[in-house]
């Protein structure tokens, strides 16, 4: 499932861009077309890493989120990326870079209290599949 680069981006894009719908998903600099995206998005969620959620405000529409095993990939990806920006020129912030390497338990932290309070989001609702 992770060793699938599409995986792991839609869980980049969730995590450090915050994208949660899937035209947000679609605009990732590297142009995934529409019906990997959606299998992508499939499997995660059968995989128990990402939440489909019905936009409370418009309910053709889904909201995606991680799940706790879904940020539990946090320190993972956050040593990826600084593999990745020591050995090859990435296109990761320069910043989020400096913060990584400064203080990664900081770091991770933060993303877990975003994604905590993000979950707590009146915009949503219930899971559209149950499982």
């Amino acid at each position: 499932m992770l060793g699938d680069s599409w995986s792991l981006l839609v869980v980049r894009d969730l995590l450090f861009s915050g994208a949660t719908r899937f035209n947000e998903f679609l605009g990732a600099e590297e142009k995934i077309a529409t019906n990997i995206l959606a299998d992508r998005l499939e499997r995660l969620e059968c995989a128990g890493i990402i939440d489909k959620l019905r936009d409370r405000d418009d309910g053709r529409r889904h909201i995606y989120r991680l799940t706790e095993k879904g940020i539990d990939l946090a320190p993972v990806l956050v040593e990826m990326i600084l593999w990745a920006s020591h050995y090859e020129a990435t296109s990761a912030p320069a910043a989020a870079v400096s913060a990584m390497r400064k203080d990664r338990a900081g770091f991770i932290g933060n993303l877990r209290a975003r994604w905590e309070a993000a979950s707590e989001t009146k915009s949503i609702e219930t899971p559209v599949s149950s499982k």
